[in-house]
């Protein structure tokens, strides 16, 4: 197990030694001071500007008002479910691609790769919304958030799938060959279970990313909740109680998400170490 976890943390990064530590926690210590400050600061003009008069926020206890900014968190998790149930899988075919031996695949992948990950999703969303009308392509709003989000993150998890697929050890190669594995079999039953391990934490990372990503919506009016936050602004002009509930909402989820891929992480290994 603990060749395991060291083998996952070398996919992501380069341990750091004792000065790389020190100089980590000098960083955060000092990053938590300036937070705290900024955060008074905050506070502190909300006050003198009476943000924080309580008639401003007691109105998001109204049910009308927590229904409205349901239905926007109803769609924000419909679109990122959509969007990583087709990026992830579709991640992993580019990743596969890209390490072929046959060039015909391993050539369009990389270019497909390269291109989404190097183009802001903004655009391939204005894409959608403005370019593809013009040649009388016009897909449902929801579709024109969804499919944008799929193509960049399918571009990013393919490089995270790539990753793990070479940093498993080269041993479980051989040792599929030895028992008479083919190169498939012994893909996908030795090699893509062990990566996936791997990149567990990567991948929650790229689904939490997609989340975010969800918050372009407003540019095609989908109602999801960053949208429904902007509308309710419109509605009760309380432009920052409106969206430091949604920034709220926003971390919660966040939080949630986090803990929920990590318990699952924790039992892969502890199946995995069983085994």
């Amino acid at each position: 197990m603990t060749t395991t976890s060291n083998s996952a943390t070398q996919v992501l990064f380069d341990a750091p030694g004792p000065k790389g530590r020190r100089r980590i926690l000098l960083l955060s210590l000092l990053s938590t001071v300036v937070i705290l400050g900024l955060i008074a600061g905050g506070l502190w003009q909300f006050a003198e500007n009476d943000q924080l008069d309580p008639n401003k926020w007691v109105v998001y206890l109204r049910v009308d008002y927590l229904a409205f900014l349901g239905r926007g968190l109803l769609g924000t998790l419909q679109v990122t479910a959509v969007a990583a149930v087709v990026a992830f899988p579709f991640g992993l075919l580019l990743a596969l691609a890209r390490l072929s031996r046959f060039r015909l695949l391993r050539a369009p992948a990389a270019t497909w790769i390269e291109f989404f990950r190097g183009i802001p999703m903004l655009l391939v969303v204005y894409a959608f919304l403005l370019a593809l009308p013009a040649f009388g392509v016009t897909l449902p709003r929801f579709w024109m958030l969804v499919i944008p989000m799929i193509l960049v993150s399918a571009a990013t998890t393919a490089e995270v799938f790539r990753a793990g697929i070479k940093a498993v050890d080269r041993g479980q190669h051989e040792a599929a060959a030895a028992i008479g594995l083919g190169r498939r079999d012994a893909l996908v039953h030795v090699i893509l279970p062990q990566a996936v391990r791997l990149v567990l934490p990567s991948l929650i990372l790229a689904l939490v990313t997609l989340l975010k990503d969800s918050t372009l919506g407003y540019v095609v009016s989908v109602n999801e909740l960053q949208f429904q936050g902007k509308t309710m602004v419109s509605i009760t002009r309380y432009l920052v109680q409106t969206y430091v509930v949604v920034s709220v909402i926003y971390i919660v989820l966040n939080f949630l998400l986090t803990r929920i891929a990590l318990a699952l992480d924790a039992r892969m290994k502890a199946r995995a170490t069983a085994g």
